[in-house]
């Protein structure tokens, strides 16, 4: 896996683990503080720049991975705009590093290479975007992963179809939940500054996005690796992973929704000239619902709520409740009938 160390990567390697699974890493070292840390896994790390070919493509062969999970990149809006040029190099140039690893690699047979929602060219449409909508992207991060996009497409075409090897592209939208300090992500700086007594400046309150807990969009990525896996050449394709309809909520009402839990939290909306970034944002997850089984099972106040959970354990008395997350969301699984449960917990 690129991107352990990351967010969303760190909750992979402790799902990945729970199921038996033995995760190789390949990441930068996280910022302080992150989630990786603090779990503490068991597990090859090593610390790689993905833009870094050779060594690279040095680990990937010595690994003996079967799968590639590829999350490593530069995944915020606003950093985009300071730093395009790396945002291109690491989200371009680093991913097409990986998948010709796993080209070059004797033992990899499955690539779910993780993008974004972001990587369609937004229309401000009020329905959700599928998979056979067009690319794009205005700023820098967005289009990156667009380019990203065609780039797995290339490979799949180019080289691994006739390999026998499957890759896949996974497109989620804003993931939240415990363990997250990211820089510009509303949940971790609304944390940020509550702790320090400060109110957080808020740039868009009235924008919509599609808010799904962590661990909803990775049991999508493990399922569709899965199926690659399988052999299943059908899931060798591009797929959403994006809440209900329900989960598709403005920034302010998830404001609001915090503070109810939280009293403490407090905010104000900045009247600065701020980057472009998209207004309203949805995803048509229908293809992995249909053709994987796959479902979003947490409600929009079950995901804030697990989240603000997170944050309040791990503040108000040290303890990382990621293990006892992952455990109690397997078991609503089961109980909401959810099709991968019972084989996959």
């Amino acid at each position: 896996m690129t991107g352990h160390t990351g967010f969303k990567g760190s909750w992979l390697c402790l799902w990945l683990r729970a199921l038996g699974a033995e995760p190789i890493g390949l990441a930068l070292a996280p910022e302080m503080p992150n989630h990786w840390n603090l779990l503490g896994i068991d597990m090859p790390s090593h610390i790689v720049d993905i833009r870094d070919r050779h060594a690279v493509r040095k680990i990937i062969a010595s690994s003996g991975a079967e799968i590639m999970f590829h999350m490593a990149a530069q995944p915020l809006v606003r950093r985009s705009y300071r730093e395009p040029t790396d945002t291109w190099d690491v989200n371009v140039t680093g991913t097409v590093n990986v998948l010709d690893a796993c080209r070059a690699s004797e033992t990899v047979k499955a690539i779910v290479c993780v993008t974004t929602d972001k990587c369609y060219e937004n229309q401000e449409w009020i329905w959700g975007y599928r998979e056979t909508d067009r690319l794009g992207g205005h700023d820098p991060y967005s289009s990156s992963k667009a380019a990203a996009e065609i780039a797995a497409a290339s490979y799949r075409q180019s080289f691994f179809a006739q390999a026998g090897r499957l890759l896949a592209t996974a497109r989620a939208g804003n993931v939240i939940g415990g363990g997250d300090w990211s820089e510009d992500r509303l949940i971790p700086d609304l944390i940020c500054a509550m702790t320090a007594g400060q109110q957080l400046e808020i740039r868009s309150p009235y924008a919509t996005r599609p808010w799904q807990h962590v661990l909803e969009c990775l049991a999508g990525y493990l399922m569709l690796g899965q199926s690659l896996l399988e052999g299943d050449a059908e899931a060798a394709s591009a797929w959403n992973f994006g809440p209900d309809k329900d989960g598709n909520r403005p920034v302010l009402q998830v404001l609001e929704t915090m503070k109810s839990h939280w009293p403490a939290i407090k905010w104000y909306q900045s009247v600065a000239q701020q980057p472009h970034e998209a207004n309203l944002l949805y995803l048509d997850s229908s293809k992995a619902r249909d053709l994987l089984g796959w479902r979003p099972i947490l409600s929009f106040d079950e995901s804030i709520d697990m989240t603000i959970a997170w944050y309040r354990e791990f503040i108000g008395s040290g303890v990382i409740p990621s293990v006892r997350q992952l455990q109690d969301y397997c078991e609503k699984a089961v109980a909401r009938g959810v099709p991968w449960s019972r084989d996959r917990q």
